[in-house]
């Protein structure tokens, strides 16, 4: 069996909870109000969100050869 890697951002919401994004699977957006129920929402949406690329013979991408860096600048706000 192999496996896929997906890079996910998951922003804090004012009201609580964390809204998590998929970068490289546009549209592939969901909700936890926990940071665990979070990423579990985000592998069923994942999950879910390659099911419907296969169902329509659509190319899967995944983030297999993707580094990520994060780099920090001075706020001039």
């Amino acid at each position: 069996m192999t496996y896929n890697n997906y890079k996910i951002m998951l922003k804090p919401e004012p009201e609580g909870g964390f809204t998590v994004v998929v970068p490289s699977l546009p549209g592939c957006i969901t909700y936890g109000s926990t940071l665990t129920e979070a990423k579990e929402m985000a592998k069923e949406a994942i999950e879910l969100y390659l099911e419907s690329l296969t169902a329509h013979n659509e190319y899967i991408p995944n983030d297999n050869e993707t580094f990520e860096y994060n780099i920090m600048v001075e706020s001039y706000a």
